[in-house]
């Protein structure tokens, strides 16, 4: 997939959400009745949307990152060559857009009229991230050993059985936390403040400012400084939002699968209750990251796509978390790894954390975090639009 190519007006959406990934943070503040919003529909923010209708703007970006990674193509290929340099561009009609419209109403007849109404077929089903899929077998495929992949691992019961001398979820979360510090130290760390720096195809490929700021036990705001303006993340424990310098998303309320995922993001920062905040079941086969031994744990509370956790089975640290959001023509997955661990204030810290996502992959790199920072609570409130720079001349 050709991400380099992709602009950034369709892509700050996921620099948002890349950035409330790369630092996780905690949960369990008292929700704010005054904070519940509906989430903007795609039909109020998009013109000549005719089949994803009724589904947040999240939700709709998110769709045309899973048409992304089905097809290996990126945006400007299906739309537009206007849509460039304008957002009027994108909702100008093209044969590749009305090919997949009709491709959408037909894998909705497959699985309506075969399936039951159950989402069996995907456009991933058949395409498989090329935009031609493959009617002649492939003797090379067929007979050409795979890697094993840990994100594919099946589940094998429903967390009470497990292969032979493996641990127990309890215990791969018991050994975590005493690898990072243990919970006495975990328990003195009652806020951060970090920086460093942040890159990818929405920053040009060039390191960008980023800034984390982290109270326990539930609030986070992450900042990336890009070239064109501002992305904003924040959480404050119960409710999340984005907002991005681009008038195209304005400020977004985070709903579903991604609060879900901030809720995780949340006890990993502070991870003490993480035992008793999730319902974690294990039973996976063996799988290795970079060569090394995994163990891996899944919140049985997500079904097939809940989260799951791998940890480097001979220290103990979480070097991934793969979590997955429902769209509307299927699951798409995304990556967090996490290294370079290095002590703060008693406890280990990742200060390397890359995410990849169905529209992309970026890096950050943190340069110095400041343990029990006073964080004004102003941080953590629903964050205004931010403002665009101005366009260098």
């Amino acid at each position: 997939m050709n991400v380099g190519s992709r602009r950034v007006i369709h892509c700050v959406l996921g620099t948002a959400i890349a950035c409330f990934m790369g630092i996780p943070l905690a949960h369990g503040q008292a929700a704010r009745p005054a904070t519940d919003q509906k989430p903007l529909m795609a039909e109020d923010v998009f013109k000549n949307v005719q089949l994803l209708r009724g589904i947040s703007v999240k939700e709709f970006m998110d769709t045309m990152g899973f048409f992304s990674a089905a097809t290996g193509m990126n945006c400007i290929d299906c739309h537009s060559p206007e849509a460039a340099d304008s957002l009027a561009g994108y909702a100008v009609d093209t044969p590749l857009k009305q090919t997949a419209r009709k491709m959408l109403v037909m894998v909705n007849m497959l699985n309506k009229g075969t399936f039951g109404g159950q989402r069996k077929v995907t456009c991933y089903t058949c395409h498989r991230a090329t935009d031609h899929p493959e009617a002649i077998p492939s003797l090379v495929d067929q007979y050409t050993v795979a890697p094993d992949d840990p994100d594919r691992a099946e589940v094998v019961g429903e967390g009470g059985s497990r292969p032979v001398n493996q641990m127990s979820a309890d215990q791969i979360l018991d050994k975590y936390i005493t690898a990072i510090g243990g919970a006495q130290q975990l328990a003195k760390l009652t806020s951060f403040v970090a920086k460093g720096t942040y890159e990818g195809y929405d920053s040009y490929s060039e390191t960008v400012p980023y800034e984390i700021f982290a109270r326990a036990p539930s609030q986070l705001t992450a900042v990336i400084h890009t070239q064109h303006g501002d992305s904003v993340s924040t959480y404050d424990g119960s409710h999340g939002w984005i907002a991005a310098s681009d008038k195209l998303m304005r400020v977004l309320p985070l709903s579903g699968g991604d609060l879900e995922g901030a809720k995780v993001d949340a006890s990993l920062s502070f991870p003490a209750q993480i035992k008793q905040e999730f319902k974690w079941r294990t039973g996976f086969p063996s799988v290795s990251i970079d060569d090394k031994p995994v163990q891996v744990i899944q919140d049985a509370s997500g079904g097939e796509t809940g989260v799951k956790l791998y940890f480097d089975k001979q220290s103990g640290l979480l070097v991934r978390q793969v979590r997955y959001a429902d769209t509307a023509v299927g699951v798409i997955p995304s990556q967090v790894d996490y290294s370079d661990y290095r002590t703060v204030a008693g406890v280990k810290i990742p200060f390397h954390v890359v995410v990849t996502w169905t529209d992309g992959r970026s890096t950050i790199k943190l340069s110095a975090v400041q343990p029990n920072a006073p964080i004004d609570a102003a941080k953590f409130a629903m964050p205004a639009p931010p403002k665009a720079k101005p366009a260098t001349p």
